[in-house]
């Protein structure tokens, strides 16, 4: 069994990643941060891109520049939530650094076999696992290339983003 590596190791070795997201809130600080600055109204200019490119962005501008194929997709309830609001608006950013982004009603999804937790897949071969309380905290990952969870997160991706519509054409 190989050793297993970490998700940074994971993304610069892969030539495709896909993230699929299930929640309607992560870790929402309200009182700080990004989500409490959104809160009172402020707005990344597209234009600054110096006052909202981060790590995380130049991690995927990088792999894609690799020719790494990155899409990502969202399973959000309808009408969605203050925090999905908060993630669409900036999902802008996500695009330009070179993810391919699409959203599914939580309605469209219910015959849709899910795993239980959300996920980054690495060549369909690795799945990187997130947990998080419910309230949205971080429990951390798991790293596992288990071929059955392969196989259900790789069956699951495909079949939301077969439904979901790109990022471009969603209305909330």
């Amino acid at each position: 069994m190989p050793s297993k590596p970490t998700f940074d190791e994971l993304m610069a070795g892969c030539t495709t990643a896909v993230h699929l997201e299930m929640r309607d809130s992560y870790a929402v600080d309200y009182e700080t941060g990004p989500f409490a600055a959104w809160r009172a109204g402020y707005r990344h200019d597209p234009a600054n891109r110096a006052a909202w490119w981060r790590p995380w962005l130049v991690l995927v501008a990088d792999a894609v520049g690799r020719g790494v194929v990155i899409r990502r997709a969202r399973i959000v309830s309808e009408p969605v939530s203050e925090y999905t609001r908060f993630l669409y608006d900036n999902t802008f950013t996500n695009v330009v650094a070179g993810e391919d982004v699409r959203w599914l009603g939580r309605r469209r999804a219910s015959d849709i076999a899910l795993p239980g937790n959300d996920f980054w897949l690495f060549d369909g071969e690795w799945v990187h696992w997130n947990h998080f309380t419910g309230d949205g905290s971080s429990l951390g990952e798991e790293i596992t290339s288990d071929p059955a969870s392969a196989k259900l997160c790789t069956e699951a991706f495909e079949a939301v983003w077969a439904r979901a519509t790109p990022h471009a054409e969603y209305k909330i």
